[in-house]
């Protein structure tokens, strides 16, 4: 691979903005990949998948170039030299890469590979959590799965079309995919493409959600003309998938504390062809006390550390902080108080996160059970998926139900 000054530029860019700015990764690269329209998708694939393996690598590549947050653009040229050192990639005569050490990176990789917080490049104190939560074996395997490229799952939607008959249209479009076992919407993309593009894409056919993330709102177990809630339900990709199971009968209440995510959710409603869907922001206690005992079916989909989807978000764990785990601990347990009280009698609750830690998820159910609130409700069954056995994200969910 031949490397391109303005495609490297672009990378050391987007690095600077993540690392010293706090910006989101996603956000920065859509940002880049407007950059100059004269590039490819090859350009494209270039500058998306080198910016976010240097900021997934960031610890241990920042090790190994001996360089020290915050970063200046000298530092993250040797970081990048590291990138390419270990991808195999020549150097170029640029100044940015004079003197760099070639032989001396590949043995310091080999050396600090030892340690699992450096060779998965994460924070200590995220190393300690997983391993005092999920224990030794499990939390080696789960963190280096984290660090794999996540795959591009579809989700079909079957109220404009079938999984089968949206293959077909994806393969016309020069996109192939395949099914995957037990998991009855989900096709997966044989190589990366730019889904959102496409004309199946456009016309509502589909949405981008991980496999594991697309079990959620089958577990809720809803039928057509129930009134279901989704109470944390953002920009709605859950949501959307619950309307498609109830084949756009029914009533579906979306509910959210950021009136923006809602703002999204309605465009997308609108391109899946949804219509059974209120949208309600949770700006007061008001929106709950009114759904009182209402609910046929509720989704607490909780907000969470997000440590099951690290493969997708991977600068997640350079903002995250013990104190917000802490803190979104409370948070889990105040919803799942506040909002089962929707369930009425004989209806069912689901509480979801895509955390991997049993404090946020397991921890959490049995609390919220006997507790006050929790007392009329009983377990039915939970989900544990770990990425590292799933092959997919990490999620949990549970399903309770309430006595009549």
């Amino acid at each position: 691979m031949r490397l391109h000054r303005n495609l490297c530029f672009a990378v050391i860019d987007g690095l600077t903005l993540i690392f010293n700015e706090g910006h989101y990764a996603d956000k920065v690269i859509q940002q880049l990949l407007k950059r100059d329209k004269r590039w490819g998708s090859r350009d494209r694939g270039f500058v998306a998948e080198t910016v976010y393996d240097i900021v997934r690598w960031k610890r241990l590549y920042a090790e190994i170039a001996e360089v020290k947050e915050p970063f200046d653009r000298d530092n993250l040229w040797r970081m990048f030299a590291v990138w390419a050192t270990l991808k195999g990639i020549s150097l170029p005569d640029w100044k940015y890469f004079e003197n760099t050490p070639t032989r001396k990176i590949k043995g310091r990789f080999d050396e600090l590979s030892k340690v699992r917080k450096l060779r998965e490049s994460i924070p200590d104190w995220i190393d300690a959590v997983g391993l005092a939560e999920l224990g030794e074996s499990k939390w080696t395997k789960e963190i280096a799965k984290q660090n794999e490229k996540a795959e591009v799952i579809l989700r079909t939607n079957t109220l404009k079309t079938t999984k089968e008959q949206l293959q077909n249209i994806l393969a016309d479009e020069g996109i192939d995919t395949e099914f995957i076992k037990g998991h009855p919407s989900a096709l997966k993309l044989v190589e990366r493409a730019n889904v959102f593009v496409t004309d199946a894409f456009k016309k509502g056919l589909f949405e981008v959600q991980d496999a594991c993330s697309q079990l959620v709102a089958e577990f809720l177990d809803v039928k057509p003309g129930m009134k279901v809630v989704d109470s944390c339900a953002g920009a709605g990709g859950k949501t959307l998938h619950i309307a498609s199971l109830m084949e756009n009968k029914g009533q579906i209440v979306a509910m959210d504390i950021y009136e923006s995510k809602l703002r999204k959710l309605k465009v997308r409603a609108k391109r899946n062809g949804v219509h059974n869907v209120d949208l309600k922001v949770i700006d007061s206690t008001k929106p709950i006390k009114k759904l009182h005992n209402k609910a046929d079916r509720v989704l607490i989909d909780a907000p969470c550390s997000g440590l099951g989807v690290l493969r997708r978000n991977p600068d997640a764990k350079w903002k995250l902080e013990p104190e917000f785990l802490d803190r979104i601990r409370g948070v889990q347990q105040d919803v799942l108080q506040q909002y089962s009280k929707m369930v009425k009698p004989n209806g069912k609750l689901v509480y979801a996160t895509c955390s991997v830690l049993p404090s946020e998820n397991q921890n959490q159910v049995q609390t919220f059970l006997k507790s006050e609130a929790g007392a009329n409700f009983e377990l039915v069954k939970d989900k544990k998926l770990l990425a590292h056995t799933s092959g997919y994200d990490g999620f949990y969910m549970a399903l309770m139900t309430r006595k009549a």
